[in-house]
């Protein structure tokens, strides 16, 4: 148990703090403080000693110094068991300090806003504030260190449980969340710095943290618990969603959203996709987000049910009274809902409506987790220039052709390998997802477009390796192919294609999705 009698706050973020420093004026802490923060204490009228006034130095390099002093560490790290230490305290004129209230600069939140300089994320690498949170933290038998502000609560009510005091179960608990913060926190800037390199290496040392944001209804099924966690200190991606109505979200839920979203903000025109199970099940462009909806629903109607809508568009209200009429959905996001448009889904209790304004897509990296380990692999970001795709077929794709191929390819690049896409136009016509063999893709693609769809065009994820896919296609209306190429099958395969007079295009480029 120890005795709090000074205290040194400097924090970025000061909710709650009022409350905090009332409680130690309570017990007549002395409280040491910098800037804005004292400025925001003596506005409570709290009263606070300068740093530089206890330091006997003033601030300096536009405040980059001001905490980096022998009074305020030597206060810091003495032993108060070693008489050696103490002995040096007295000599120097240090006074002890029991109590250290730091938080950090927002350099995870500057770094990850679109536009932000590098001069502004520099800036925002604090240096002062982690210093003194280790030096707290190192002598955590005798400092109280805080370095998050939920914290607060439980440090009041140890304090007035105790007249003042706090015990030393409770000091090692905010030490280890200290080294924990600082930790992910130099793992941000090192991340963010590696990423400025012309050709940055994959790291040697992976190192993320995780902050609990919501528990879920149920994990993959039912017995199996689940929470969804965001990078500590960045709201982006799905940590950005905003919840308008519907049941609390389930894990599943959470994959079907990044799929979704993953797929319509490819596209810049107005776009729908329905996912089910991680894949696509309808996906369209078109001229208004009504006529996107329509087309993405229209290629699998029996399996949207139960599905997951994503749209790159403010939901407006022919929109919303197409998805009214399609049954059965288990979420909606958007980028916004025009107004009034979330009051005509109130009655489909059941219905999550989410709005996601600015996806904010930071990762460069994607990682899976395997037994054991992870895996690490950059970001699936190729973008195709259909001006470099290679015709390999005697006959051409015409202008129309190549508009719905590029659009299948994008497709594609979203569903599980082995993965065929038919298009009409550049809405969907029907998705064979990961199967064990392209052909049998190739058939299920098929059989949902149904027959009498007309002229489809069709995207393959990897190359084919045999003919017998091409055959099939021409069988169910598919005159023009886009695909990787590569294979030792590939002479056969233009072969087949000139015979069924189908045009086809090489990418050089491959889509697998595992």
């Amino acid at each position: 148990m120890i005795k709090i009698k000074r205290a040194l706050i400097s924090v970025y973020d000061k909710q709650g703090l009022s409350e905090l420093a009332a409680c130690l004026r309570e017990f007549g802490v002395e409280i040491l403080s910098t800037g804005g923060t004292a400025a925001m204490l003596r506005k409570n009228g709290i009263t606070v000693k300068e740093v530089s006034e206890h330091t006997g130095f003033p601030e300096m390099l536009d405040g980059r110094v001001k905490t980096l002093h022998p009074a305020i560490h030597g206060g810091l790290l003495a032993v108060r068991s070693n008489p050696e230490h103490m002995r040096s305290l007295k000599e120097h004129g240090i006074s002890e300090i029991d109590m250290v209230v730091v938080n950090l600069y927002p350099f995870e939140a500057v770094a990850a806003r679109p536009g932000v300089s590098d001069e502004e994320i520099i800036e925002n690498i604090d240096i002062g504030g982690p210093a003194m949170l280790r030096s707290a933290a190192k002598n955590s038998a005798s400092v109280a260190v805080i370095c998050d502000p939920r914290r607060y609560a439980g440090v009041i009510s140890e304090m007035k449980r105790n007249n003042g005091s706090l015990p030393g179960e409770l000091l090692r608990s905010l030490a280890a969340e200290v080294f924990a913060r600082t930790s992910a926190y130099d793992s941000a800037i090192h991340a963010y710095l590696s990423g400025q390199c012309s050709e940055p290496d994959l790291p040697r040392d992976l190192r993320m943290e995780f902050v609990k944001l919501q528990e879920l209804r149920y994990g993959e099924n039912p017995h199996q618990r689940a929470a969804f966690y965001g990078r500590a200190g960045e709201r982006s991606g799905l940590a950005a969603m905003r919840q308008l109505q519907g049941k609390e979200l389930s894990f599943n839920n959470f994959l079907d959203l990044n799929a979704a979203v993953e797929i319509v903000r490819e596209f810049d025109s107005p776009a729908a996709v329905i996912v089910k199970h991680n894949n696509p099940c309808g996906a369209a462009c078109a001229v208004s987000l009504a006529k996107a909806y329509l087309d993405a629903w229209k290629c699998d109607q029996l399996s949207a049910f139960g599905g997951i809508v994503a749209l790159n568009k403010p939901l407006d209200a022919k929109t919303a009274s197409a998805i009214l009429r399609s049954g059965f959905l288990e979420c909606i996001i958007a980028p916004g809902y025009e107004q009034g448009i979330a009051e005509l889904f109130k009655n489909k209790k059941n219905l999550r409506l989410l709005e996601l304004p600015d996806y904010n897509d930071t990762q460069a990296m994607d990682f899976k987790r395997v037994n054991g380990g992870c895996l690490l692999q950059e970001r699936d970001r190729f973008s195709l220039d259909d001006k470099k795709l290679t015709v390999v077929t005697e006959k051409k794709p015409g202008r129309k052709q190549m508009e719905s191929l590029v659009f299948a390819w994008e497709i594609a690049k979203h569903v599980k390998s082995n993965a065929i896409v038919l298009a009409k136009g550049t809405r969907c016509a029907g998705i064979g997802a990961g199967q064990m063999s392209r052909v049998e893709s190739v058939a299920i693609a098929a059989k949902k477009a149904g027959k009498g769809a007309g002229e489809l065009c069709l995207a393959s994820d990897a190359f084919f390796p045999k003919p017998d896919s091409i055959t099939l296609a021409a069988r169910a209306g598919v005159k023009a192919i886009i695909q990787p190429g590569g294979s030792i099958a590939d002479e056969e395969i233009i072969r087949a294609c000139n015979k069924h007079g189908i045009a086809m295009v090489f990418t050089g480029i491959r889509h697998f999705k595992h």
